[in-house]
């Protein structure tokens, strides 16, 4: 069954206040190949009221501390991007939809409404239900926020919507105090052909997942995380499945958090630009089909204890590699955890999201794995993967069945 939405026109909103102008230099970390992307997510609330009046005041209203927001990205040298803090403001975007949250499955996958419906091009969109629920669809650049502090920005505007003055953690811009390392060669491979990944959802139980961490305890002597395990399970899954050649090459690539790591530099909290640096794993598909979970997960928590000394490296010109130049092949497999970054505690008034995900199913060109908090009341992580072509969804599917409950 279709469904029509009713669109407002889209409307510019500004800071509540006069703010600051001029230009603020982005970090050497925002200006990486890695977070050079545009990123969609929605927040499925089961209730509220006239939300999108309540969501697009606090808007304005929290623009004024996250001022640069409102600004513009330009790049006056090519490599060297800035924002032009110009005041221009926020798109936003008011919208109606003739059916209930339930009629669509509270937009979990598959999606049942267009995507246009719930994310416009522009970065904020409110679609209200019949059923008195609503949808805040959301379009950033990476390159000003990583998830972390685009889940802050997010909050801040909640905060300030529940009868909050102001944003409970005032935020940092200070990019200039991450160093900028001495720049590496700028050849990247050709972009490789689009590949039509097949979209699916997997809930792995916390049951199951303290079954691997118990057996690898027994195994190791040591623990490991929710990550590694479900790391290592969707990696040795998707490799068989794709019955790549014993001999060929396969990588795994995840970005870790180093606001540990700079903590010298930054201010203790309110930092939202990107502190992340990519990981990569490479290794045979024979090693990673034929091993155990316990040697999987190994290889995993050896290349996060590598981390920190890879990033302090980059940071000082001194690594060997360029950290984002990746081979996007049939072979990577790039793996994002949102399950921590704090997209769930956003709460506008009317309660926590019932449903949080991205809406990135247009990007074709490498193998992801997007993780995220089940709906309630399961506990786990649910997996959202565009990772197999459609002829090696069966057996993916297959394997995943193992750790997986539906």
């Amino acid at each position: 069954m279709s469904y029509s939405a009713n669109k407002l026109a889209p409307e510019l909103v500004g800071a509540a206040e006069p703010t600051p102008s001029g230009r603020l230099p982005l970090s050497s970390v925002d200006r990486t190949a890695v977070v050079r992307l545009i990123i969609d997510l929605i927040l499925v609330f089961e209730q509220g009221v006239q939300p999108a009046k309540a969501i697009r005041s606090a808007l304005s209203r929290a623009l004024v501390h996250y001022y640069p927001v409102a600004g513009r990205i330009v790049e006056p040298i090519p490599g060297e991007a800035e924002v032009d803090c110009t005041g221009d403001g926020v798109w936003f975007v008011e919208a109606s939809v003739d059916c209930g949250l339930e009629d669509v499955n509270n937009l979990e996958h598959p999606l049942q409404l267009p995507r246009k419906d719930l994310i416009p091009y522009a970065p904020l969109d409110v679609t209200e239900f019949t059923c008195g629920g609503f949808a805040v669809g959301i379009r950033f650049n990476h390159t000003v926020f990583d998830g972390v502090g685009a889940a802050q920005f997010l909050k801040a505007v909640a905060e300030i919507a529940r009868g909050h003055a102001r944003p409970l953690v005032e935020p940092v811009w200070c990019r200039e105090a991450i160093p900028s390392p001495p720049k590496l060669s700028q050849r990247h491979a050709p972009a490789p052909a689009a590949v039509s990944f097949e979209s699916s959802v997997f809930d792995i139980p916390s049951d199951h997942i303290n079954a691997v961490k118990n057996q690898f305890c027994r195994e190791a002597g040591q623990d490991c995380s929710t990550f590694d395990v479900v790391t290592a399970i969707v990696w040795q899954c998707r490799t068989r499945a794709t019955s790549l050649e014993p001999h060929a090459d396969v990588y795994l690539s995840f970005t870790a958090n180093t606001r540990h790591l700079l903590h010298q530099l930054l201010p203790q909290g309110g930092f939202y630009g990107n502190c992340v640096y990519p990981m990569g794993i490479k290794a045979t598909a024979g090693t990673i089909a034929g091993s155990t979970p316990a040697e999987v997960i190994e290889l995993i928590r050896d290349a996060k204890e590598k981390m920190s000394a890879k990033f302090l490296d980059w940071l000082m010109g001194d690594a060997e590699d360029d950290p984002c130049k990746v081979p996007l092949g049939y072979g990577m497999l790039v793996v994002s955890d949102w399950s921590r970054v704090g997209f769930s505690e956003v709460n506008y008034g009317w309660g926590e999201p019932i449903h949080v995900a991205p809406l990135n199913d247009d990007h074709n060109f490498v193998a992801s794995c997007i993780y995220l908090q089940p709906s309630k009341p399961k506990q786990g992580v649910r997996l959202l993967t565009r990772c197999v072509q459609k002829e090696h969804l069966p057996a993916f599917t297959e394997e995943m069945k193992k750790f997986v409950h539906n």
